[in-house]
């Protein structure tokens, strides 16, 4: 990356005067020196750049190997979006350098060694809950709960979408969930008693798109921009996967929210 294309945050002071809005989310690039998956990344963000999204949600692991660098270069891709740019970290990520790398992330909440977001865009509130845990792949949210719901007590917003990085749902692919969040429960009990429930949960972690229900609320897990896992259900024989790149979009309107999965 040549220094003119530094990535350099963006401040956005943008009002929402409707309840319309898009949502892009991507999740799992997995960057590393020669692994290829910047160049899918780059594959997604051209086909956003189409959509014209109003945010866009990096749901965790955006780096593997510890290869720091790449942060730098994933902000140089999402900045041709022009658009803000919420994050949470997963279990592949160093938190320290991502904050290091982004000192302005947009609806930032850095809750000790947490790093959660809460942005509110006129009506509509995008939270993200930071799943990860130190030492290990697997999740928790049971951790977080606590600021979890002060963040959805704000005044203000009418609609509320709801982001982390591990799946709170489990997914059926036996070693992805041996790394589910863990505090699922306490999650679906802490929403259940709310009045005003989140429109979805969104996850990453997977690396395969799916859709199911916590608490009645829809659950969905975003794909991922690198190689994609098998959907093997413990079975003794591992399907065949090829899947290209893969994103979401949410789109909030009058008549509610829709969320699709792209593949890019």
């Amino acid at each position: 990356m040549s220094s003119e294309e530094r990535y350099s945050p963006l401040c956005w002071n943008i009002e929402y005067r409707s309840s319309n809005m898009i949502v892009a989310q991507v999740s799992d690039v997995h960057a590393a020196p020669g692994n290829g998956n910047m160049s899918r990344l780059v594959r997604a963000v051209s086909w956003l750049a189409e959509v014209k999204p109003d945010a866009v949600v990096v749901s965790g692991d955006l780096i593997e190997e510890g290869w720091t660098e790449g942060y730098a270069e994933i902000g140089v891709r999402l900045s041709v979006l022009n658009c803000p740019v919420l994050m949470v970290p997963g279990n592949s990520d160093n938190c320290c350098a991502l904050k290091s790398a982004f000192p302005n992330r947009y609806g930032a909440v850095d809750n000790g060694d947490a790093i959660h977001f809460s942005a509110q865009f006129g009506a509509i509130r995008l939270v993200g809950l930071d799943t990860s845990l130190s030492g290990t792949a697997a999740g928790d949210v049971a951790q977080h709960l606590g600021w979890l719901k002060q963040a959805l007590d704000l005044p203000g917003a009418q609609s509320t979408l709801l982001f982390t990085h591990h799946h709170v749902v489990p997914c059926g692919i036996p070693p992805m969930d041996a790394v589910i969040a863990q505090g699922r429960e306490e999650l679906a009990a802490l929403l259940t008693r709310r009045s005003l429930k989140p429109l979805a949960i969104s996850s990453g972690h997977v690396h395969r798109p799916m859709s199911a229900t916590l608490a009645a609320i829809p659950a969905h897990i975003c794909g991922s921009i690198c190689g994609a896992n098998p959907l093997w259900f413990g079975g003794p024989n591992i399907p065949a996967v090829n899947d290209p790149p893969m994103i979401m979009v949410h789109r909030l309107t009058a008549d509610g929210l829709v969320s699709s999965h792209v593949a890019v």
